[in-house]
């Protein structure tokens, strides 16, 4: 079978047209190895982060299996059912259904929480043929009696990691057990813990395994690089990288919705025009931020790891890590983030001394990630040594980047390198948002300069201007 096109997948011409409409032109290797298997009818297990395009992976042979049934769907009876971990992603899932199903006869709503439930009473009673919903909002329905399983034949379980993570598992399993045991059931997992591995052992009838690589996703097209600095100077870093040329569009991320407020504030006060995303905003406020990020109107996204999936615009050019994930898988649903289509991304990880394990779990994972800081900063004190003899900052003026002096050390072969190195390399102390740009920045990372323009807008930012910021409002 010739992989390389969707035409040797055996899809219908309505589908290919589709396809055609929204510009999917070649398979991605999930869809290559799902459809078919699941065309044929096959349950399946499928282990890929999100955008690789698992999506359509599973909505394209589940539109062409209800097609060739024929058939209207039931007031309250669903014929599919895609269960999604949160509003966001149950959006985007139905917005792809939508279009892939354009030249169909088929119809599709989605349900979730947050929201007046009349309008999504109303339009299971005229009944559906796809239902993307979240878990809690479906339990109600089904509970007042406005929607019923039994007619399911296919049920699609994404993002199953985090389903469980956010403490679905009982109700995931509550609705498993309301649909047919004759249904072909579908579970997609960025990871594979033993929670998940027993609901797939639970679901899945002999499932096929289709297994894209995360390791695979993250290094080839995404450039990386870890940026070191204490803690308390990572706003200030943050800022300063945020201001760097070829930055068009971020996404930054922390651990806490806390933490995200204040990173957020602190962008904001400081002139970069920035909104936060977490499960604590309210569904309109989180579809506004995410809405003026795609619009452009903000360039600047705070979010958790959570908040995050279903988080799918194209042209975000930089993914920056606050603070290191717990879980190295999160690392690369992050960077993730970037990259998006084929197209290339850069991703800067800050870190301080307190993340020593995250990191090297995370770089069991991916490989080691490039820090280019030092070596950047090195370069700069040869440069200017002579210079700097002669202008010594005076006292209140801003800090000197603690990493400083090792790096001259390095440069000079002085007692700063010996002291790294026992040390043990990676642990030293950070860098003050000066230092960062010296070593830190992508051009140390061989980015390219910007335009004349950029450099000049990038001249007022640094003086205390809003810079970028006012540009992009």
């Amino acid at each position: 079978m010739n992989d390389n096109d969707f035409l040797s997948l055996g899809l219908s011409d309505a589908v290919l047209r589709a396809l055609d409409d929204v510009g999917y032109q070649r398979p991605t290797p999930i869809q290559a190895q799902a459809i078919p298997h699941l065309l044929s009818g096959r349950d399946l297990l499928g282990i890929a982060q999100t955008g690789t395009g698992k999506t359509a992976a599973f909505a394209l042979p589940m539109l062409e299996r209800l097609m060739a049934e024929g058939g209207r769907p039931r007031p309250g009876f669903p014929r599919a059912l895609v269960l999604a971990p949160t509003r966001e992603l149950a959006l985007q899932i139905g917005d792809e259904v939508a279009g892939f199903g354009r030249h169909l006869k088929l119809s599709h709503t989605v349900i979730f929480g947050g929201v007046g439930q009349q309008p999504q009473i109303d339009r299971l009673r005229r009944g559906i043929d796809v239902l993307v919903a979240t878990p809690g909002r479906l339990l109600d329905l089904i509970g007042q009696g406005h929607a019923d399983l039994s007619a399911v034949g296919v049920l699609v379980l994404d993002e199953a990691d985090r389903l469980l993570d956010m403490g679905f598992i009982r109700d995931v399993q509550r609705i498993v057990r309301q649909t047919p045991k004759s249904r072909q059931s579908l579970l997609f997992s960025a990871t594979m813990p033993a929670a998940v591995a027993s609901l797939a052992a639970e679901m899945l009838r002999d499932p096929v395994r289709v297994d894209v690589s995360p390791k695979e996703v993250a290094v080839n097209r995404i450039r990386q690089r870890l940026v070191r600095v204490d803690g308390d100077e990572k706003r200030h870093v943050l800022e300063h990288l945020l201001r760097e040329e070829e930055v068009s569009r971020a996404i930054v991320f922390t651990r806490t919705k806390h933490r995200a407020n204040k990173v957020a504030k602190h962008l904001v006060d400081a002139g970069i025009t920035a909104e936060a995303i977490h499960g604590n905003k309210s569904q309109s406020a989180r579809q506004r931020a995410l809405g003026n990020f795609k619009a452009g109107t903000t360039w600047v996204l705070v979010a958790t790891d959570i908040a995050a999936r279903g988080i799918d615009v194209q042209g975000v050019s930089h993914v920056i890590n606050f603070e290191l994930p717990d879980e190295p898988e999160s690392y690369v649903h992050r960077i993730g983030r970037t990259a998006r289509a084929g197209a290339g991304g850069v991703a800067w990880s800050l870190y301080d001394h307190s993340e020593a394990k995250q990191l090297r779990d995370i770089e069991r994972l991916v490989g080691r990630i490039p820090d280019e800081a030092e070596a950047a900063l090195a370069e700069l004190d040869r440069a200017e040594r002579p210079s700097r003899a002669a202008e010594r900052p005076a006292r209140g003026d801003a800090p000197r980047a603690s990493g400083q002096r090792s790096a001259a050390g390095a440069a000079g072969g002085g007692t700063g390198q010996k002291r790294r190195r026992r040390r043990g390399g990676r642990g030293g102390a950070g860098r003050s948002a000066e230092g960062s740009n010296a070593g830190g920045s992508s051009r140390a990372a061989g980015a390219p300069a910007g335009s004349g323009g950029q450099r000049s807008r990038r001249r007022r930012s640094r003086s205390g201007a809003p810079g970028r910021a006012s540009s992009r409002a």
